[in-house]
């Protein structure tokens, strides 16, 4: 059976704190891990939380600031020591090329897996499975940053009373989902399209298209939301988001999980956030994310 998750390894953003982490998200898809945005501490917090090197497919890192980039230098010598089977692929900005140049190479260590770079220039398609496709979209920061986002193919919905109609039974079901048509009877005739299911990941940004690009639609939605709506001020000079504006993010967008998270040490109420975001109007399912714990991607809609 697959699994598609959330493993939330940190939620801090600058400054950790005695309950908060620096930033680090585990994605589990079918099988695959996309490590997002590795801070410092992000290899304790794998061990505390179950996850393994072996866990890791792609890494996936929205901008070079600390709390998001400083993990990256443990966790990849981690993937080395492990002597990981399969190769890993690393996505970032590429104006930060240096940056994860002298975190990969930060202390000698000895290189046993290919690792990948494939930095992000631009909005646009960075990679193609069988289960996703993997999107770039630009945020807006003082610094250079990226969100990133996961489709799923579509598939297709078979429908009975359309199947008994035309007298389509047994092994000729599949037969049909297999070749397309069977004599005479196309699939479309039978089924109904199944979207596919949609994650977004945005960090550090004030309120820009990108966000709303990456949010449109999906089933679940990680996005900071590092200041109250008192502070709104502090997050539009320092390029972030209040919990209202991430929860406005989602609500226009048609989103079905939001996750806040990226909370400023300046605040130790969680409920808080919550609080802003319903008034806000989002009325979808709603976590003010926590250090280890696991979120499931809501599962396709009926």
């Amino acid at each position: 059976m697959s699994v598609r998750e959330l493993v939330v390894l940190g939620t801090a953003s600058q400054v950790p704190t005695r309950h908060r982490n620096h930033n680090g998200y585990l994605l589990r898809w079918d099988g695959e891990g996309i490590l997002f945005d590795p801070g410092e501490g992000t290899q304790r917090q794998m061990l505390r939380a179950g996850v393994a090197a072996h866990d890791i497919d792609r890494i996936c890192v929205t901008h070079f600031h600390g709390d998001h980039s400083l993990g990256l230098a443990g966790v990849i010598q981690r993937i080395n020591l492990d002597q990981v089977p399969h190769p890993v692929t690393a996505h970032y900005p590429a104006s930060g090329q240096r940056f994860f140049e002298r975190l990969r190479y930060a202390t000698a260590y000895r290189e046993t897996v290919r690792l990948a770079e494939a930095p992000v220039t631009a909005d646009g398609i960075l990679a193609e499975t069988p289960s996703y496709t993997l999107e770039a979209r630009r945020l807006d920061h003082p610094v250079e940053s990226f969100g990133y986002r996961l489709t799923e193919p579509d598939g297709r919905r078979m429908l009975p009373e359309r199947l008994a109609a035309h007298g389509i039974k047994g092994p000729d079901v599949g037969r049909i989902q297999r070749e397309g048509a069977l004599g005479g009877v196309t699939l479309e005739d039978v089924s109904e399209v199944r979207r596919g299911q949609r994650f977004a990941f945005v960090m550090d940004t004030r309120l820009c298209d990108g966000a709303y690009e990456l949010a449109e639609g999906c089933d679940m939605l990680v996005i900071e939301s590092t200041f109250l709506e008192e502070d709104r001020g502090l997050a539009t000079d320092h390029g972030h988001l209040t919990a209202g504006q991430a929860a406005r993010v989602a609500r226009d967008a048609g989103v079905r999980h939001l996750v806040l998270t990226h909370f400023s040490q300046r605040y130790s109420e969680p409920e808080e956030f919550e609080r802003q975001a319903r008034a806000a109007g989002f009325e979808g399912e709603l976590s003010v994310a926590r250090d280890l714990v696991r979120a499931p991607v809501p599962k396709r809609e009926v």
